[in-house]
């Protein structure tokens, strides 16, 4: 019996594919963003564009936009097995048409989605997609990422400026919000951020969401740069300048909830597709939002995708992943009977945990040099281990722990200091289990906690000398680091999204000296690499006395690989000067004062003091060698030897 000869299609690039579709039914579909969505194509020598979502338990879909009228019946689309994806090609649309899907329930009800694929989406308070065509941005950052792949964080300073983009600076005057577009504020952050010396910018709230006050947090369109800045194209041209600058960029990515509005993810074929079934695991009862079901390969598919799309598509240098600790914890923000335990009995949400290993291990196996936050507030071990280890795989941690002790420290006044002093010292018991930062961000400026300068004791000048030292120590501590806009020039409100920073108080003098002293911690910690390259290794720190409770003094070095240009800090978190005061050092070596807290130009009284300062023999703080310095009223010293 001959065989039988069958002609087999050939797939189009922008269709969906047998193999497509196994991919993604396995969640491994990395580039699925490249088919689901709105993608703009050829047929028959007829241009459109070919429209593709995932609604499984839909009973119809059809595309409705302006290119026929809003008519839910008039471009139906094609369901394909076996995942439930629909599809279809409608000659005619045109880039920047408006659509929705319109989605027929298993009840015979009809609801109306925006894409969670799409690109683009309307200027709110609009919900609908936009068509756009984002394959072709213009990029010229190729030695950026040359020299990313072989980057790695642990050897290398990292001080991030988290910036939430729509105020930090605002057009004044202006009836449409004024905000800076995209390439408006790819000019200004590159002058200040380079000015200042940090080293990435962190940028809040950058996915498409509805509603100004959630600060990004409550996303409704993954995949799509928010209209509030400018085009998909306007971004690219932000990360791209950024980058040609030498500044990476570190978005904040948020796969742990999303919000119940009607257009975005939630039930969004009827049934709750993206999120878990069951209320006890699929919502947050504080947020009022809703917990996707990590356990779907299909929702595993869409959020590895996503983080890729804004790595690889999009070049971004990683991604600060929001609320780690409400993925890993099932009981996270519920009481007894809110939640529902794992098979063992346990409250660890397996598969979230199975999630952050995938993500991990493909995000930066496939992009070497990028990394990967975890904002993760508990002791949940390992976030930063192997995940053949046993552990998470990310490439830093935020330092909660050591966030929570230093804040409530500085609060504190001076004259208290002595009874919580362990607080400042207690970091460094952990400090080599993870790959840390060092946070003060935008979390400890809101919700009534003050800004940094107004949580200090004391008034006026008090305030800001405290502060003063508090960053010195942050900077000196093992970590990396991170601090929100504003606070560096000692911002005295509250951050509101609703207004720019208080920019007008560098006007004054104590406004201008901080962010002077700021500035140069910044030069500081980049130009030496004592202060980064063996952040977590414990031979890159040495305590020279951290019991000096009484005085509420501490000093300590951190060490270079090479054993060249260490440092020696000096930090007096009191009022009162110690003009007999004397540091033990580890070396007979000559120690040369590089920062002086003191110093006119950061408001202190300026008495002159020598610049090299040579050791004796005499026993200081259990070391056999020991020199005396001056110190002033919340003194700062940093000594090079």
């Amino acid at each position: 019996m001959g065989r039988k000869k069958t002609m087999q299609k050939k797939v189009q690039s922008y269709e969906i594919g047998e193999l497509d579709q196994y991919l993604f039914g396995q969640g491994t579909h990395y580039e699925i963003y490249k088919k689901l969505g709105a993608h703009k194509a050829t047929v028959k020598g007829k241009e459109g564009v070919y429209f593709a979502v995932w609604a499984p338990h839909a009973r119809r879909v059809s595309v409705i936009g302006e290119f026929n009228e809003w008519d839910f019946g008039a471009d139906y689309m094609e369901r394909q097995e076996p995942v439930g994806i629909y599809s279809c090609f409608i000659p005619g649309v045109k880039e920047g048409d408006l659509y929705k899907f319109c989605i027929e329930t298993e009840q015979g009800k009809r609801i109306f989605k925006a894409d969670p694929f799409a690109n683009y989406a309307e200027m709110r308070p609009g919900t609908a997609s936009r068509v756009t065509d984002i394959s072709h941005l213009t990029w010229s950052d190729h030695e950026w990422l040359e020299a990313r792949e072989t980057w790695d964080n642990k050897n290398n300073p990292m001080s991030i400026y988290e910036v939430h983009m729509g105020s930090w600076m605002r057009h004044p005057g202006r009836e449409d919000e004024g905000f800076y577009t995209y390439r408006e504020f790819a000019k200004s952050i590159v002058d200040y951020v380079k000015d200042m010396g940090y080293t990435h910018v962190e940028l809040m709230g950058i996915a498409e969401h509805p509603f100004d006050g959630s600060w990004g947090y409550q996303v409704t369109g993954y995949y799509a740069p928010t209209s509030r800045y400018g085009t998909p194209e306007d971004f690219a041209y932000l990360v791209n300048y950024l980058h040609r600058n030498k500044i990476g960029v570190i978005l904040d990515w948020v796969p742990a909830h999303f919000p119940r509005d009607a257009h975005g993810l939630a039930d969004f074929d009827g049934t709750p597709t993206f999120e878990y079934g069951d209320p006890k695991k699929g919502e947050h009862p504080d947020w009022g939002t809703k917990i996707f079901d990590y356990g779907k390969p299909e929702v595993q598919n869409f959020l590895i995708a996503n983080a890729l799309f804004w790595i690889e598509h999009y070049h971004v240098d990683g991604l600060r992943v929001d609320a780690v600790a409400s993925m890993l914890y099932l009981d996270y923000g519920k009481q007894d009977g809110q939640w529902v335990p794992n098979k063992h009995g346990g409250n660890q949400n397996l598969e979230a945990i199975a999630f952050f290993k995938h993500l991990n291990s493909v995000v930066l196996g496939r992009n070497h040099g990028a990394v990967m936050i975890a904002e993760e507030s508990t002791a949940w071990p390992k976030v930063t281990g192997d995940p053949e280890e046993g552990g998470l795989g990310f490439s830093l941690k935020w330092n909660m722990g050591w966030m929570h002790d230093f804040t409530e420290y500085m609060k504190l006044d001076p004259l208290f200091r002595k009874n919580a002093h362990y607080q400042m010292s207690f970091s460094m018991e952990y400090a080599y289990s993870e790959n840390y930062i060092l946070v003060l961000s935008h979390d400890e400026v809101v919700h009534l906690k003050c800004s940094m300068v107004n949580k200090m004791p004391g008034l006026g000048f008090d305030k800001f000398a405290n502060l003063k030292v508090g960053y010195a120590f942050m900077i000196g501590h093992p970590g990396k680091k991170l601090l929100f806009m504003g606070q560096e020039f000692a911002q005295l409100r509250e951050w509101s999204e609703e207004r720019e920073l208080d920019w007008y108080l560098l006007a004054e003098e104590p406004h201008r000296q901080i962010q002077a002293f700021y500035r140069d911690l910044l030069h500081l910690y980049k130009k030496n690499k004592a202060l980064f390259e063996l952040d977590t290794e414990e031979e890159g720190f040495e305590w020279i006395n951290k019991d000096d409770t009484f005085r509420s003094i501490f000093s300590f070095v951190r060490h270079s690989r090479d054993g060249k240009r260490n440092l020696l800090f000096v930090c007096n978190f009191t009022p009162m000067e110690r003009p007999d005061y004397r540091v033990g050092v580890p070396r007979r070596k000559q120690y040369k004062l590089i920062l002086d807290g003191d110093d006119v130009k950061y408001g202190g009284k300026g008495e002159e003091k020598p610049a090299i300062y040579k050791p004796e023999k005499k026993e200081c703080d259990g070391r056999k060698y020991s020199f005396a310095y001056p110190l002033p009223a919340y003194g700062v010293a940093v000594f090079e030897f």
